[in-house]
């Protein structure tokens, strides 16, 4: 495994952080947003959560007898949870809202160790179609990104938004093609950094969230006030958390396919037992759930640097920018198509690797290929349109209307109906 040094390291983590930045600040700021958080409010919602992100993937990274995966991953909030939250804070309270996400935290930590058995359910013709699913699932989030973001704003799909998401694939290819080592191993930190130049010569760039920002926040308990345990925000929390273990697993499996690591159920306990305590800091903090990020799963696999300190320094620079958020905010000014041509990237590298996995099925077994074929089917297509649920109870549908879990759902299954003879692992 390629070892790296200090200085190195500390690019290769900040590649990882930007990485993984829009998606860590999405979640606060959508929930903000919706439950009418004012200026003040919404800078601690970001700050902290930045800070959450950093402190939770320390959690994830020290592997003691107790908790934490020790593998090169990093962790940021759930984007799952923001309907559900959303809900609960405009039904019940914000407190309530903070309730549920502890006790969520507290039930990972506590079935971590049950739910890790389930490493038997998952052979490579399972995890293969999973991390397939993953990376495919994610692909719309990044083309929509290249268009703007937004689909009803009337700019999306504009010469420009095009210009700057397919400039940024482009000078990731160009840096992948034409150099070598660690050059090559921060491609897309050059393409993420080439594209918001160019954006800033087409007027494209607002400095406004920098000199806007504070100099310096702490994270403070309970800052909104003290949790409520409301019993239904409580068990709609915990099914989101399920579902949350879910996705992590595949995101597990994936990075031990790339280490040439083989997951054990004790990795796995230690893992979710990381991630449980990280939603328990989350609701103490008055942030939100913190999960594995698939997303730099690809990042990995593109720099081919897969060791844990470059993810040391993404963790301490979140930290760091947390604590600043005038630093933090500068983050923020990256427009959001020169993000979407690196997700764009990134997202497919995780299909890839997946696909990578299914290469080690045996497809002269009809079995397997129904297995991949049905599960990726229904979990790209509730990707699609996850409304096809919306006739059903609302907590079934927070379950059912994830393509990932979906996908899960149907690969597990279908495998243990079907399980064929050809697949021998």
């Amino acid at each position: 495994m390629q070892e790296v040094n200090h200085k190195k390291a500390a690019v290769l983590g900040l590649q990882h952080l930007l990485a993984m930045y829009s998606g860590a600040v999405t979640v606060p700021l959508l929930i903000g947003t919706a439950l009418k958080f004012n200026a003040t409010h919404m800078t601690y919602l970001v700050s902290i959560d930045i800070f959450m992100c950093g402190l939770a993937t320390l959690v994830q990274l020290f592997r003691n007898k107790y908790f934490g995966i020790g593998l090169p991953v990093v962790l940021g909030c759930a984007i799952q949870a923001v309907a559900p939250l959303i809900l609960i804070g405009q039904k019940f309270s914000i407190n309530a809202m903070y309730g549920a996400i502890i006790v969520a935290g507290i039930f990972v930590f506590l079935v971590a160790g049950w739910f890790s058995k389930i490493k038997k359910l998952f052979p490579p013709v399972v995890t293969g179609t999973l991390i397939t699913v993953i990376g495919l699932s994610l692909i719309p989030v990044a083309i929509q990104n290249i268009g703007g973001g937004n689909a009803a704003d009337k700019a999306f799909g504009s010469s420009q938004n095009l210009i700057l998401g397919f400039l940024t694939i482009a000078i990731i290819l160009l840096v992948e093609i034409f150099t070598k080592g660690f050059i090559r191993s921060i491609a897309v930190l050059f393409g993420l950094i080439g594209g918001s130049l160019v954006a800033a010569m087409m007027g494209m760039v607002s400095t406004a969230p920098v000199k806007e920002a504070a100099w310096f926040h702490l994270p403070q308990f309970f800052y909104f006030g003290m949790p409520e345990f409301e019993w239904s925000s409580c068990l709609t929390m915990i099914i989101i958390a399920l579902v949350s273990m879910v996705e992590s697993t595949g995101v597990f499996f994936a990075i031990g396919d790339l280490l040439q690591k083989d997951i054990t159920e004790e990795d796995l306990k230690k893992g979710y037992r990381a991630e449980g305590l990280a939603q328990v800091l989350g609701g103490l903090f008055n942030t939100f759930p913190y999960t594995t990020f698939s997303q730099n799963v690809g990042l990995l696999q593109l720099s081919g640097i897969k060791t844990k300190r470059p993810i040391f320094w993404a963790a301490g620079l979140l930290m760091g920018m947390g604590l600043l958020p005038k630093v933090g905010a500068l983050v923020t000014i990256i427009p959001t198509p020169v993000l979407g041509g690196a997700m764009l990237v990134m997202f497919t590298m995780i299909a890839v690797q997946g696909i990578k996995m299914l290469a080690k099925v045996d497809f002269e077994d009809n079995r397997n290929i129904l297995v991949v074929a049905i599960s990726i089917g229904l979990g790209l297509g509730v990707t699609v349109y996850p409304q096809i649920f919306q006739k059903l109870p609302q907590t079934v549908q927070l379950f059912l209307s994830n393509g990932i879990v979906i996908a899960s759902l149907s690969s597990t299954i279908l495998n243990l109906l079907l399980r064929g003879r050809g697949d021998k692992h």
